[in-house]
């Protein structure tokens, strides 16, 4: 894991459960593959600005 995308005590205040420093590094990669996906397609459409219609 590169750099963590996620704030793991954000993730603590959306819910009741413990919330492992694994589980934060698996959302972190999740998110990143997310943006990456983001910035492909808005690079399909001609645009390099992201926009919520390219997640």
């Amino acid at each position: 894991m590169s750099e963590m995308l996620v704030v793991r005590s954000k993730i603590k205040g959306l819910t009741e459960l413990n919330v492992s420093g694994s589980f934060a590094d698996a959302l972190s990669e999740e998110v990143l593959k997310m943006v990456k996906k983001a910035e492909q397609r808005a690079k399909e459409n001609g645009r390099k600005t992201l926009k919520p219609c390219d997640i």
